[in-house]
């Protein structure tokens, strides 16, 4: 009779499972949550920090690994990275014995149950894209544990002096919105090699960056006042390679046209509106590399000065053919103003064989010219005499002598003038020639000189 009513005191104060008597009857998650009287109607665990002397800090424990690279925005400096969280701190209140409860020793709850601290990030600019976890686990000696991947919008300071051969250094900082240390006190969980190594693992895509290292460094509060501050730097190196092949590559290329655009004829217009063509493809990948780059950055970044410097170039370049076009073009009104010479000299020799025809018919007309008064009989030795061979002869050769003198005086005087035009005219050409070579020389040099410039910047900075 004892027996049965000691058994049915405990069967009424719930504690039959210490002494091994209807041990199913506390073999359930709901056991244990009602041994630690946890309900959603009750807030006496969700409301304050779980410490029974408020002088004493909860020690918060964080860990960090990194899942993905999802997204690097240079323009608007923003790093969109997915990581997985887990935070750990002790509940005083909370603690049970599982040999009480079949061994049960953690339970899943609802994270809207318990006091959780309020972590965040300070680069964080946009909230959480990922749905949160809705549920905790607690143990048995009163440690409550949170995992949460985190789809996070955070910024980012880019240092874009060497794109695309940069290295970029992305911070997450985690601290507390309101808790002072003298409240909360953060420790990470791991140390870098760790989080290093197991974000390695478990990384499923780095968009056009490679993953380095990740550090961890934990800033302590110098006093009570301040906050305990957590900083995971992700260290990371861009893929260079696409825009090698998309943009430096292409520029290259582009300048060696312009090179060898020096071997085009400067006569007509083919080799300015090829060097023009040129530099208009060079202004529209600016102005494609102007949408890719920040507009706040320190420093110009060194594919910036390649650009500028590559335009600059070709512009001289084209600058010295419209000057070269301009000596040739000297020329060429020197050539046309001969020609127009000589046409209006072909003019006047055709004029002066003309009269001069006339003038020969018209002497001989007087040399047989016969008078009225005279009669024939009388003017018949005369004419005899005139028109004889003889005088004929010496008349044709004084005529012939008097024309050779006359051409040879041309003559001399069109050498003199066509000697002084064609000196005249090779001169803008000489010095054109010259400029052509001297400016190609030059232009191969500085070309040169820049390139390895750039370049050894690029592998130094």
């Amino acid at each position: 009779m004892v027996l049965t009513c000691f058994l049915f005191l405990l069967f009424l104060t719930g504690k039959l499972g210490q002494y091994g008597v209807f041990p199913e009857r506390n073999c359930s998650y709901q056991d244990v949550l009602n041994h630690l009287n946890l309900t959603k109607n009750n807030e006496l665990y969700s409301m304050t920090r779980p410490v029974k002397n408020y002088k004493c800090p909860t020690h918060v424990y964080l860990e960090v690994l990194l899942y993905a690279i999802l997204d690097v925005v240079e323009k608007d400096q923003k790093f969109i990275p997915y990581v997985w969280t887990v935070v750990r701190w002790h509940n005083e209140y909370i603690s049970w014995d599982p040999k009480q409860f079949c061994g049960i020793d953690n339970v899943s709850l609802p994270t809207e149950v318990l006091w959780k601290p309020d972590l965040t990030i300070e680069e964080m600019t946009e909230t959480d894209k990922a749905p949160p976890s809705p549920y905790l686990t607690i143990n048995d000696k009163g440690d409550v544990e949170v995992q949460n991947d985190q789809v996070l919008v955070s910024t980012c300071r880019m240092h874009i002096y060497k794109f695309p051969f940069d290295i970029q250094y992305c911070n997450l900082s985690f601290k507390s919105v309101i808790h002072t240390a003298k409240d909360i006190r953060l420790q990470a969980s791991d140390n870098s090699l760790e989080a290093t190594e197991v974000s390695r693992e478990v990384m499923r895509t780095q968009y056009e960056w490679l993953f380095l290292n990740m550090t961890v460094i934990t800033n302590h509060a110098s006093d009570l006042v301040g906050q305990d501050i957590i900083i995971y730097t992700i260290t990371m190196k861009r893929r260079s390679l696409l825009y090698v092949v998309n943009f430096v590559l292409p520029v290259l290329f582009f300048l060696c046209l312009d090179l060898a655009s020096f071997l085009i004829s400067d006569r007509g217009g083919e080799k300015l509106s090829f060097k023009v063509t040129v530099l208009l493809a060079v202004t529209v990948l600016q102005l494609i590399l102007n949408e890719i780059l920040p507009s706040s950055s320190d420093k110009i970044p060194l594919i910036a000065v390649y650009c500028i410097g590559i335009f600059g170039l070709m512009m001289l370049s084209l600058l010295e053919t419209i000057l070269v076009m301009n000596l040739k073009e000297k020329d060429s009104e020197s050539q046309d103003k001969k020609a127009d010479r000589e046409q209006s000299l072909s003019e006047d020799c055709n004029k002066h064989s003309n009269w001069r025809e006339g003038h020969k018919w018209t002497h001989c007309a007087c040399i047989s010219d016969v008078s009225t008064d005279e009669t024939p009989s009388e003017l018949l030795p005369v004419a005899k005499e005139s028109n004889s061979p003889k005088s004929t002869e010496g008349c044709h050769a004084l005529e012939r002598l008097s024309d050779e003198l006359r051409g040879m005086e041309k003559t001399l005087t069109l050498l003199l003038s066509d000697t002084k035009e064609e000196e005249k005219a090779g001169y803008w050409t000489r010095v054109a020639k010259r400029v052509n070579i001297v400016f190609f020389i030059f232009y191969v040099i500085v070309v040169s000189l820049f390139l390895t410039f750039v370049f050894l910047k690029w592998n130094n900075a």
